[in-house]
């Protein structure tokens, strides 16, 4: 590992002894205690994060993860990464690798904390959102869309205190350093009921979308042209909807995630804005060196009618053409994950695989590795990174003309949420069903797109766009300044 001083000072790591030593330890809260209650009272604070299960009965929907407080902070724009130590707002600059940077410096902070990382997965570590645009960093692509969210590409916390659910033992674990757990659980126990935050969110115009029916049918003509020259098999067109808002958006989060009860949800409170995610999908998960990626590729609408609805189920796992694109990307992925894992480790346990949801079916892959011993998440994220399900194929050609044919930069959208753990685990989403609530701006917006081949039809492919948000919007649109608790 390359010295501390190749990428940040020794005052950065100056103010505390460095690396805690943490601690994992049961923790008893009252029956009227849930990860929501918990999190309403922090959710307020800057660098506040929930990895959220959705209270869903999906089988990726077990754990929850709280954390606030970081003790340091990276957020990156540019070739520029702000290290801030957040006791006392100290930084510096580094135009290192950013997933390296997080590598380094979570390992000089936080010392691994003994315990079957299997039982509870996050013990203290890095937790935070990557997003698309971030994929500049690791390969090089066109700037012509519209930068007008302007986030930062990476906002990270590094944490040594977190609170975890397990929803299959409905047992809570406070992981902390030593001499701060009897404090840590009066005050977590203080936090249940919650103290509620103002409730009021409402969109205050209509949604609007960044390109007409019109503008995507000629879009979508542009990829058949692609497609059809042999530049790419499968290109990933998508939209974006804004609206003006006022209140309080973990509001409007608090009901989208009962309205979708995605397996991968996460509400992140950054400085210039929140992001709200309901995503449905996987992106890469890290357990005691076995890889885990479960793309999607595959969509139809859900139905009120029973039979309809099961009707709907059937028509997608025999569809030729969903199949085909799915395929394409398990290829894909089978590719990225096997840059870092064991040669010949790389299977594909379930192919096509229906998972449904709230709004939509899903046609659904899982293929899983062996981590080679001299690798780690932060190589896995960046070799694979973004993910493929949400880019084409060939990725980095797709990339160029998701850029040249969308009008507006991604940002968080289709990049990625989750958490890198001092125990070597890692668990992220992709970060679709997700949207950005920018305060200052106070504007909301919200993403949905799709994967084209040389079969699809304009006109079905739109309709899918809304498919997908068919549990957003309308929600959001719905709601008005009173009580949504």
């Amino acid at each position: 590992m390359p010295s501390q001083s190749s990428y940040f000072s020794q005052s950065l790591l100056s103010s505390t002894t460095y690396p805690l030593s943490l601690t994992i330890e049961e923790l008893a809260l009252s029956e009227q205690c849930s990860p929501l209650t918990l999190f309403t009272s922090l959710s307020a604070t800057p660098w506040s994060m929930w990895l959220d299960s959705g209270d869903s009965e999906h089988v990726d929907s077990r754990f929850d993860i709280l954390v606030w407080q970081p003790e340091i902070t990276l957020t990156t724009q540019g070739r520029n990464t702000l290290i801030k130590r957040m006791s006392d707002s100290y930084n510096e600059t580094s135009q290192a690798d950013p997933l390296l940077l997080i590598k380094q410096l979570q390992a000089q902070i936080i010392s691994p904390v003994e315990h079957n990382a299997a039982t509870c997965p996050f013990l203290g570590g890095s937790v935070g959102y990557f997003a698309y645009d971030l994929g500049r960093r690791f390969e090089k692509l066109p700037d012509k869309a519209s930068n007008d969210i302007n986030l930062p590409e990476m906002a990270v916390g590094i944490y040594s205190q977190a609170i975890v659910y397990d929803n299959h033992q409905q047992q809570y674990y406070l992981i902390c350093p030593a001499e701060k757990r009897e404090q840590l659980t009066l005050e977590i126990n203080e936090l249940c009921p919650a103290n509620k935050l103002d409730s009021s969110f409402s969109l205050t115009s209509e949604w609007q979308a960044n390109m007409t029916q019109i503008d995507y049918e000629k879009k979508f003509q542009q990829v058949q042209d692609y497609l059809l020259s042999g530049d790419c098999y499968q290109i990933n067109l998508a939209q974006r909807f804004s609206a003006l808002y006022q209140g309080e958006a973990f509001n409007a989060y608090k009901a989208l995630r009962a309205a979708n009860k995605a397996p991968f949800s996460a509400f992140i409170r950054i400085p210039e804005a929140a992001i709200l995610s309901v995503s449905p999908e996987r992106f890469l998960q890290l357990e005691q060196g076995k890889v885990q990626t479960k793309p999607i590729k595959g969509t139809m609408p859900r139905s009120e009618d029973a039979l309809k609805d099961k009707e709907n189920a059937q028509t997608l796992a025999h569809s030729t053409k969903d199949k085909a694109e799915n395929l394409m990307i398990v290829d894909l992925l089978r590719n990225d994950i096997s840059k870092n894992c064991i040669a010949g480790s790389v299977k594909v346990p379930k192919l096509f695989d229906i998972e449904s949801f709230p709004a939509v079916h899903h046609l659904v892959s899982t293929i899983e590795g062996q981590l080679q011993t001299n690798k780690d998440g932060c190589d896995l994220l960046r070799d694979a990174f973004p993910g493929g399900s949400i880019t084409g194929a060939p990725k980095i050609r797709a990339m160029e003309i998701i850029e040249e044919l969308e009008p507006h930069k991604r940002s968080v959208y289709c990049g990625s949420i989750g958490y890198i753990s001092s125990c070597g685990n890692m668990d992220t989403s992709i970060t679709i069903r997700t949207l950005i609530a920018h305060q200052q701006k106070q504007t909301i917006h919200c993403w949905a797109g799709g994967g084209l081949v040389a079969d699809s039809t304009a006109a079905s492919e739109y309709q899918e766009t809304y498919d997908k948000v068919n549990k957003i919007l309308p929600i959001l649109s719905q709601l008005n300044t009173r009580n949504n608790s």
